[in-house]
């Protein structure tokens, strides 16, 4: 019995469980104030993403395509560019950040975007927009490989390491929060606060949520100012909650700024909540206040009433961004269930170094498969036809259709979910988040006991 780590043996993808780069990007992009970038490339690399990002926050979202069309992709579409940078700046007169990301087509015919951005900031920005602020930033996203996780880590770095400037020390932490919901951000503000921690949150998407007010829709938009990212270098220390969405940036900043950096580990559960804490703590010198740990109390106490009677030996499997799943999986081992499939959705190289999984390695004692550049095929194949049981399936709403088809109770958690209401309202870091996911488990176990009539005596004797 082993936890074994291998890639998909097949060549080609079969419903895949991530979208490309250009997604990661744009995602970075709708987090910063006044800020909308220009997607270099087809306008359905900017409708489709868009489509999922209002599917999933129920929000609307601002991005711009330079709508390269046939003759560009022969020769070369820069002047479309051009011509995005000229048009948003006009339409949009509050606009300072314009991140230019590429996509595959782009990237293949060489269009230079890091030339196009020197003569743009030496000509248009001069002779027409004389005095504005306006900052071009370069995003490489290559679609035709990695994932929307390799492009977000990719586009914060760029961001971070355009606008970070040292200057005095401003005593305050870093946290890249990675790819989350705006519950987790408040959940993770709400502790900070607990702690009299003064943060810069990267990127600030709490308001996503955003008000339907008397005189008329908001469109949605993060809150990280130019001011908070060039404050970035002068911090007391940088902690990114995930290994993959952010431990670039936070790795920049400690080599070229000294500014301490800690990575991970995703504070899923009370155990890796706990260490969060810690970490904040180490960096900053606060306490842990009485009111924190009352709290993980609570969450523990919620816990423990369902864990043992109802989670217990549960088998799962997990797909989604590989923080997530890896993060998910600790919390489930905890829990005493037993993730049984873990699919971790791009072509990553450096998986086996991940000391997270090394520790699966060594410590599950059942057998366990870790999958690296996984579709949700291998999830349907290994129930269909390989004979795998499972109790529970986590995933976002991609997999919905495997778990309708083989009648296996699934909890919607991660990117994309749009087929359940407010779930980016709820958390799953913190002890609200551990408390949230125990009971969403718990809560939809009961169902499918009802639903089939499994042991539904069990629900009558507490």
């Amino acid at each position: 019995m082993a936890c074994e780590l291998k890639e998909k043996e097949r060549a080609g993808i079969i419903n895949p469980i991530f979208t490309c780069q250009p997604c990661g990007s744009q995602f970075v992009s709708i987090g910063i104030k006044d800020c909308i970038g220009i997607v270099h490339g087809g306008q359905g690399c900017v409708m489709f993403v868009r489509l999922l990002f209002s599917q999933h926050f129920k929000e609307s979202f601002e991005i711009a395509s330079s709508s390269v069309h046939e003759d560009g992709a022969v020769f070369g579409a820069l002047n479309r560019v051009e011509q995005a940078v000229d048009v948003l700046l006009m339409r949009y007169p509050h606009v300072k950040v314009v991140p230019i990301i590429t996509t595959c087509s782009t990237e293949v015919i060489g269009d230079d975007i890091d030339g196009v951005i020197t003569k743009l900031n030496n000509g248009l920005l001069k002779e027409k927009y004389p005095g504005r602020e306006v900052y071009l930033i370069p995003i490489h996203a290559p679609s035709f490989k990695g994932s929307m996780v390799t492009g977000y880590d990719a586009a914060v770095k760029d961001v971070v390491s355009y606008f970070a400037k040292k200057g005095e020390p401003n005593g305050k932490l870093n946290l890249i929060t990675g790819w989350v919901n705006p519950g987790d951000v408040t959940e993770l503000k709400h502790l900070l606060a607990a702690m009299e921690v003064d943060t810069t949150v990267l990127f600030e998407i709490e308001s996503f949520d955003s008000p339907l007010m008397p005189d008329g829709n908001h469109v949605s938009h993060g809150n990280t100012t130019i001011e908070d990212l060039a404050g970035t270098a002068n911090a007391l220390g940088t902690i990114a909650l995930n290994r993959y969405e952010g431990g670039q940036a936070a790795e920049y900043l400690e080599s070229e700024f000294d500014v301490p950096a800690i990575i991970g580990p995703t504070p899923i559960g009370i155990r890796n909540t706990d260490s969060f804490l810690q970490n904040v703590k180490s960096l900053t010198g606060k306490s842990i206040p009485p009111s924190l740990v009352k709290e993980r109390g609570i969450a523990i106490d919620a816990i423990t009433d369902v864990a043992h009677l109802f989670l217990a030996d549960k088998k799962v499997a997990i797909y989604g961004n590989p923080d997530l799943v890896i993060g998910l999986a600790e919390f489930c081992l905890d829990l005493g269930m037993k993730p049984m499939l873990l699919l971790l959705g791009d072509d990553r190289k450096d998986y086996p170094l991940d000391p997270r999984i090394k520790a699966l390695q060594e410590n599950v004692d059942y057998d366990m498969e870790i999958i690296t550049n996984a579709d949700l095929w291998e999830l349907e194949n290994r129930i269909k036809n390989e004979g795998l049981e499972l109790d529970l399936i986590l995933g976002h709403s991609k997999g919905r259709f495997t778990s309708i088809d083989n009648n296996i109770p699934m909890v919607r958690v991660g990117f994309p979910t749009y087929d359940r209401a407010g779930l980016h309202r709820y958390p799953v870091v913190g002890y609200a988040g551990a408390m949230w996911l125990a009971e969403a488990m718990a809560n939809t176990l009961f169902t499918d006991m009802e639903y089939k009539k499994s042991k539904e005596w069990m629900l009558n004797v507490w």
